[in-house]
């Protein structure tokens, strides 16, 4: 038995030994070096790349606070590099910026060094370098030393100039077919700095701008409520970059791709803005990337590349592909992973950050900025779709990103800019196929009537939790909806067309109302026009991205002149008639009803107590605290596992506000003897669908008192 025991002992060690060999050599097949003599590297011999300092100055591990200046690698041997000779002969390397002084602005006679370099971009000839600088003083505040700016230099080094300046941070700038440049930038004209509203700390909203290729013209194309980032521009011309939608939605949700005109006009998802995958993973992501950031073109091809990156983390993780003409499943249908040893992605997954900048030189190749070990330390990388990677130049005291090869490329067509900067931001014209053609579809027997038209309220407070604006904002201190104000409504005809002004340069949103004057179909995003334009066209109410409408007959709203917004009469009485945004707040709207018709009853003798009572810590009436049972809440009804950071992001329609909450329905039945108007009031005020407090961030104690207060921004 002994001898037994012992010959299978050693076949088993065998077998080990044997599954070893064959598990180290299939790892060396899928890591083996990439063939360099491939014609995809043949066009170029060079490549352009930043230099930055190794480790993290990086306070808060976040998606925008690693984009402010003062959080910037700096360090006197960071800078804009390239590597010659990558493919032919011996590799070196040339500072660009070596003997390089500023010709003009307030570095004039200076050279950019000891800060931090971001998002080169490289001219279609070849000759030209836009990139963002910061001198990096890590102070945490705003100012013209803690910021980026934008600056231009020939490849040779010459011609170092200027472009932008000031308290804002200007970068990822991006060269326009038609010589202008885009770029993210803070300096949104909104009557006042717009903040992120689920942080306990100044998180500026930075979102799309462009300027001529001189630094002039500098002019807002995108008036998103959050944050967006890193555009470049596709085979096509036209404008790709990453969004936070973050309209009633969970703070953690998907950070999709979106697509837009060189002017602004008509931007749309492209993939992945109703991502649903359950509640597996920690914030209910499951296999879905949090953020496709970084995303550009991959030549000869309509499919994008781009990094799965993380929320809570800088912009590195696991290459990804996009593919626009694939029908979006809300998971990952549109998203190919062409870096499985980076085990999924960060976050959301068990992934790590290995990569970041990725360059598509066809569909297979890319070159990469990638860290091996996962330590920070990025080198310059070409890697393959079949998990091969050649290191092509690594600085030991230095990481590397954003490579480029530097080399002429294709003009996409100059798409024509529709919509004019000069003078004030007129009206444009609004047009709706078909707002029963959703891809969830209506209630039977709905019958829309009209469009309540909303606008996300500019945040100009710094603190998630000045004020706490709604129930939803209790959840976590870094949780919040949108402050809401409501422009008015337009009228829907018999088939389900509208055709309307909206003003311009100002996010709204549409709310599908029924023949009794209650909210059917929400969107939980925001659309905007631009100053100048002159029309939008809409198919339907959340209808599937590649189907368009299919109609027998002109629509009827086409048929007739635009409808002007009315503004709703319960407010515009209430508010006066000087401002363009009514919003709803509890003191001023909900608690007097209250006082007239239901606390003679509701006194604390039956419950709920609707008498206002004194404040608590969130400076909210006792009567506001004691109706959260009875209206519906996003938070509430789509709750995962995982609570306020992941909830359900498409509307279900039906399912909202008044028309969900047991409230509407006690009330609409006659409970109270509400007038029309009454019962009107609490519908908007359920309607918001954050069911809010306060109506605005700023002027508390006014609210609190019932006092008309106008929104700062728009």
């Amino acid at each position: 038995m002994s001898n037994i025991k012992k010959t299978f002992g050693i076949a088993v060690i065998f077998i080990i030994i044997v599954a070893a060999f064959v598990i180290i050599q299939g790892s060396k097949t899928n890591a083996a070096e990439i063939d360099l003599s491939n014609p995809v590297f043949s066009d170029f011999n060079r490549i352009l790349f930043v230099k930055a300092q190794q480790g993290n100055v990086v306070s808060e591990h976040h998606m925008i606070d690693q984009y402010f200046g003062f959080n910037a690698w700096t360090g006197n041997s960071n800078g804009l590099f390239i590597l010659n000779n990558v493919f032919s002969g011996n590799r070196s390397v040339t500072n660009v910026l070596q003997n390089s002084y500023c010709e003009n602005g307030r570095y004039a006679g200076n050279k950019l060094q000891g800060g931090g370099f971001l998002s080169p971009d490289l001219s279609y000839d070849g000759t030209k370098i836009v990139f963002a600088y910061t001198d990096g003083t890590h102070s945490q505040t705003w100012n013209q030393n803690t910021t980026y700016h934008i600056f231009t230099v020939n490849i040779d080094g010459t011609n170092l100039r200027q472009l932008t300046d000031g308290k804002y941070n200007d970068m990822m700038p991006a060269w326009l077919p038609d010589g202008r440049i885009v770029f993210i930038s803070e300096r949104r004209d909104l009557g006042a700095m717009s903040y992120g509203r689920c942080h306990q700390r100044p998180v500026p909203t930075y979102t799309l701008h462009t300027m001529n290729a001189d630094g002039s013209g500098i002019r807002c194309i995108s008036y998103h409520e959050t944050n967006e980032w890193w555009p470049s521009v596709d085979n096509d011309g036209m404008i790709v970059y990453t969004r936070w939608d973050y309209v009633d939605r969970g703070a953690t949700h998907m950070h999709s791709s979106w697509i837009t005109k060189a002017d602004g006009i008509n931007a749309k998802p492209i993939s992945l803005n109703y991502t649903n995958t359950g509640a597996s993973s920690q914030w209910g992501l499951g296999n879905v990337p949090m953020m496709q950031m970084q995303v550009r073109p991959i030549p000869n091809s309509s499919k994008y590349v781009a990094v799965g990156a993380p929320h809570h983390f800088e912009c590195y993780g696991s290459v990804i592909l996009i593919d626009p003409d694939i029908e979006d499943d809300d998971q990952n249908s549109t998203i190919t992973n062409v870096t499985p040893d980076n085990n999924g992605y960060p976050e959301s997954g068990s992934g790590q950050h290995k990569y970041g900048s990725p360059y598509a030189l066809s569909e297979n190749y890319f070159l990469v900025a990638h860290s091996p070990s996962n330590n920070d330390h990025y080198g310059l990388y070409v890697i393959d779709r079949s998990g091969n990677k050649t290191l092509l130049y690594d600085d030991p005291n230095r990481s590397i990103q954003s490579p480029i090869p530097v080399r002429a490329r294709t003009k996409p067509a100059i798409i024509a800019v529709t919509s004019k900067p000069d003078g004030a931001p007129s009206d444009i014209v609004m047009n709706l196929v078909n707002v029963y053609d959703s891809l969830i579809p209506f209630p039977d027997g709905t019958e829309i009537v009209s469009l309540r038209i909303w606008e996300p309220l500019v945040k100009t407070t710094t603190l998630a939790t000045n004020p706490m604006i709604s129930y939803e904002s209790t959840e976590s201190i870094w949780a919040g909806k949108n402050a809401k104000g409501l422009l008015g409504t337009v009228p829907v005809e018999s088939d389900g067309s509208a055709r309307f002004y909206i003003p311009a340069n100002r996010p709204v949103y549409f709310q599908a109302i029924n023949q009794y004057g209650v909210g059917i179909q929400t969107m939980r995003s925001d659309a905007y026009a631009v100053g100048g334009q002159h029309f939008q066209y809409c198919d339907g109410c959340h209808e599937p991205r590649h189907q368009a409408s299919i109609n027998d007959h002109i629509p009827l709203a086409f048929l007739r002149p635009p409808s002007t917004i009315t503004p709703d009469p319960v407010l515009s009485a209430s508010n006066g008639s000087g401002e363009r945004s009514h919003f709803l707040s509890f003191p001023r709207h909900i608690q007097p009803i209250l006082n007239n018709k239901c606390i003679s009853c509701h006194n604390g003798s039956r419950s709920p107590d609707l008498r206002q009572g004194n404040t608590d810590g969130n400076r909210w009436f006792a009567s506001y605290n004691n109706l959260k049972p009875y209206v519906w809440l996003y938070n509430s009804h789509y709750r995962p596992a995982e609570g306020w950071n992941r909830v359900y992001p498409r509307s279900i329609p039906g399912l909202h506000g008044a028309n969900a909450s047991p409230l509407y329905q006690r009330l609409a039945s006659g409970h109270g003897s509400l007038s029309d108007d009454e019962l009107h009031t609490f519908v908007l005020w359920m309607d918001t669908g954050n069911i809010q407090f306060f109506g605005d961030y700023h002027s508390v104690d006014q609210q609190l008192n019932g006092g008309v207060v106008t929104p700062l921004a728009h």
